[in-house]
């Protein structure tokens, strides 16, 4: 125990000062360590206001940094002052390593760097557990942990505090070349409808968005069409060696339904088989081939599937996290946003859904990839002569509204109109008829709330037999299938 206490954070002032010298020595330097490191990294805070110095001269071109230049631009430093001026930098240079290896010392500065962090961590778990006020649970020690924890494995790449304006235009473009390089279509993650993906430019990182729809209308089978399309894309994508992949892994929470009930949707959508024939074993001997091969090309799939009942806001946040490290998710899909439990008990239900949904905000925000949360609608739709979902259908759901980034209804006119059949042989039954036949097998995304854009009705084909929507085509009305 006494050796234990006497332990010191680990660093490494010798490194450091070797990275400096070389970078002093070899301005080209910055540019390999720079893609590891931040100021942040160094133990020595004069060594990472000096890294941070030769970074912003560097950058700013019109000047070779030598100890004379860095002294000249950092002479009113209190550290610099201290340690000798111009001569400690000149001693830096001197001392650089004739053959460098910068590549070498950023990973053990930032290894280092990450050990100490650690370090802080445990520190402040073990001081919480002894000290936690009566309201934070053993549960919120454990969330918080997680997160401090995610966040050192993903050292400086998510949550990086303030942008300046340069940082943001850069990203802005590079999103831009994302797209451009896709065909100028997208810059998101493809949903697998080409209207929708035209209409949003994808998926996009960052964005909660909500797809909303009363019972029967086809939330999930639209969500379970998306998760798809999304891996199935980036199967593509990694066959090709796309630089940019329009697809991505998925994470899909299913709250509702078992994780066989979903793959079982996606095999009928893809064999034509119906769910029930799946679902009881019923197959032709050509229908068994084409079910077992279809079940082997999707094996492979980069779709995750959890079905934990009554699962809370932070543990999805928690598993989230562990997946986009090891995984590398790129969407998450919530089935459904009603069944998600808060992480504390509130007053009343909308107060419970606000903080699901701001925490799906900052779940998306956090981990930089689109957050698709469906959601069910209350009865009142059904009341209105007109069903279709309006934006004030959400207004006693906590804030939905205001904290998602699109807002998407699913609307099937056929599914009311099968309800409210007159007696045969009336006209209105002829009427009837003709509506009917019009309205079968057609289905509207409503996109009625789009932070980044328009909004419109989407018409698209959903065959119920094979829980499948898909794009309205031209030619015949016919689907078209991917």
């Amino acid at each position: 125990m006494e050796q234990e206490a006497y332990r010191h954070v680990p660093y490494d002032i010798d490194v450091e000062q070797a990275l400096l010298g070389a970078i002093l020595a070899d301005n080209r330097a910055m540019e390999r360590a720079s893609a590891l490191l931040k100021a942040e990294h160094f133990y020595d805070p004069l060594h990472g206001r000096i890294f941070e110095t030769m970074s912003q001269m560097i950058e700013r071109g019109g000047v070779v940094v030598t100890p004379l230049t860095l002294h000249a631009t950092m002479k009113a430093d209190p550290g610099v002052i201290e340690t000798g001026g111009q001569a400690y930098f000149d001693a830096l240079q001197a001392a650089a390593p004739a053959i460098p290896n910068i590549r070498d010392y950023a990973n053990i500065l930032a290894d280092l760097a990450v050990r100490r962090s650690l370090i802080r961590i445990g520190e402040d778990i073990v001081n919480t557990a002894y000290d936690a006020p009566t309201e934070k649970t053993s549960k919120d020690q454990i969330a918080e942990a997680e997160k401090a924890l995610y966040a050192v494995a993903e050292t400086n790449k998510y949550g990086e505090g303030a942008l300046d304006f340069h940082e943001a235009l850069k990203r802005t473009v590079e999103a831009a070349e994302r797209a451009a390089a896709r065909g100028g279509r997208i810059s998101g993650v493809t949903s697998g409808f080409t209207d929708i993906d035209n209409l949003l430019g994808g998926l996009q990182p960052s964005d909660l968005m909500l797809l909303a729809g009363r019972p029967g209308m086809g939330k999930t089978a639209l969500g379970t069409n998306m998760a798809f399309h999304a891996a199935k894309q980036y199967m593509r994508d990694l066959e090709a060696n796309a630089e940019y992949p329009s697809g991505a892994p998925v994470l899909f929470f299913s709250l509702e339904m078992a994780a066989q009930q979903l793959s079982g949707r996606i095999l009928s959508e893809q064999t034509e088989l119906e769910v029930w024939k799946i679902r009881n074993g019923r197959f032709s001997e050509t229908e068994w081939e084409k079910f077992v091969l279809t079940m082997q090309e999707l094996s492979s799939l980069p779709l995750y599937i959890d079905d934990t009942g009554g699962i809370s806001i932070a543990q999805i946040a928690a598993r989230a996290r562990r997946m986009k490290r090891e995984k590398n998710i790129g969407l998450i899909i919530i089935d459904y946003l009603q069944l998600v439990e808060p992480s504390r008990r509130h007053d009343n239900r909308v107060q419970e859904i606000t903080e699901v949904t701001k925490g799906l905000k900052t779940l998306a925000k956090e981990l930089n990839v689109p957050v698709l949360a469906l959601s069910q609608l209350s009865r009142g739709v059904d009341a209105r002569d007109d069903k279709r979902p309006v934006l004030s259908d959400l207004r006693e759901s906590g804030s939905i509204e205001q904290d998602a980034d699109v807002v998407m209804f699913v609307y099937r006119e056929e599914y009311y109109l099968k309800s409210r059949e007159p007696d045969a042989g009336t006209p209105e039954h002829a009427k009837w008829m003709e509506k009917l036949d019009r309205a079968t097998n057609r289905a509207e995304v409503l996109v009625e709330k789009h932070r980044h854009g328009a909004t419109r009705a989407i018409q698209m084909v959903f065959e119920g037999q094979f829980t499948r929507f898909s794009d309205l085509v031209d030619d015949g009305n016919l689907p078209s299938h991917g």
